[in-house]
């Protein structure tokens, strides 16, 4: 287990080097107005005129050759130098820093509650074939799939905040900023509900969590279907295998067929989708985010996007690099313990 964690671990770095070879390339592919932005400390440097730009093209040796710029360009990486964001108005890296708390505490709460309901709906669905939990689950899952995340995530602004007023956009109501923003208030992670309560507010983890309630839903729901879908499938195709036909042959009890052998094999595909459904929202679930104005990465995205911020935009491609490649070798490490069949040595 050792040498396959090892061996997995070895592979990190190369593919994070050709990612970042593939990322400059981009940068380098800029004109030199974009360029000279990405590297500029404040928007107003380039202001001042040509002595200004001839300054700032020395200093960063611009005109060297591909391969200088590209050791340069890593070494400003690994100090957190990503450029100055024009729609973040301070560094990239300050930028990226500063909303990746939000992200990750909307993330995990729809991801990790998301992915059990999944497995428990899909270990259903398979255990009752077409009998009337399994119809039931798949109507709910294909309705799921069928809605657009826009869609279903204007819907429940319409009912929950426009009809009923119960679950407001936003991160924070005007009153818990106010509190959060005081001297009183130690930030200690950037995450709403986990500074409420390590600072004893319970006022403002309740304000924090009725905020989170709509985008959390919205994300379930829509990313519930597929990780639903591939579980039913692997439950079906587990539990025809010859293993299963005989241990309920020899009289084991069916749920602890089913339930503790069955399921543990199919979970397989189910990690490699969940694996790849949480690099996905890690890197900013730019649609839910923009939806219920979640100051998040994913409106930090798409907000750069819309302004052709290119220093933003590229530091947010090398994050979501580097969340994918570490989320697929979680992944890969995860394997050997759902199924032993997978090689180690």
């Amino acid at each position: 287990m050792l040498n396959y964690a090892f061996r997995r671990l070895l592979m990190l770095p190369v593919v994070m080097f050709a990612l970042s070879l593939m990322i400059f390339a981009l940068q380098m592919s800029l004109t030199p107005t974009q360029r000279l932005a990405a590297y500029a400390p404040s928007p107003d440097f380039l202001k001042g005129g040509q002595e200004s730009i001839r300054m700032l093209i020395e200093q960063y040796g611009l005109n060297d050759p591909f391969y200088i710029q590209y050791g340069r360009w890593i070494g400003n990486i690994l100090t957190g130098n990503l450029g100055w964001s024009e729609t973040a108005r301070q560094p990239v890296g300050t930028a990226l820093a500063s909303l990746l708390p939000a992200t990750i505490e909307l993330v995990f709460l729809a991801f990790f509650p998301g992915l059990l309901l999944a497995i428990y709906l899909g270990s259903r669905a398979g255990i009752y074939l077409n009998r009337w939990p399994d119809h039931l689950i798949r109507v709910f899952t294909i309705l799921g799939w069928s809605f657009p995340v826009y869609v279903f995530g204007l819907l429940m602004l319409l009912v929950f905040y426009s009809a009923l007023d119960w679950f407001p956009p936003g991160r924070l109501s005007q009153w818990a900023q106010a509190v959060v923003a005081s001297p009183s208030f130690v930030r200690y992670t950037g995450a709403n509900t986990v500074d409420a309560l390590l600072n004893g507010n319970l006022s403002v983890f309740l304000d924090a969590l009725r905020h989170l309630v709509a985008p959390v839903v919205t994300l379930i729901y829509v990313n519930l279907a597929n990780m639903t879908r591939v579980m039913r499938t692997s439950m079906l195709e587990t539990l025809r295998q010859d293993y299963v036909r005989t241990a309920r042959a020899k009289g084991m009890p069916r749920r602890v067929v089913e339930l503790h052998h069955a399921r543990r094999n199919a979970l397989l595909p189910v990690a490699t989708i969940a694996g790849m459904e949480l690099a996905y929202m890690m890197g900013g679930v730019v649609i839910t985010e923009t939806i219920f104005d979640y100051s998040g990465l994913g409106q930090f995205a798409a907000k750069s996007a819309a302004n052709l911020d290119f220093p933003a935009i590229l530091g947010f491609g090398l994050y979501f690099a580097l969340v994918l490649v570490v989320l697929n070798l979680l992944v890969d490490l995860i394997y050997p313990l759902l199924d032993p069949r997978v090689k180690t040595k």
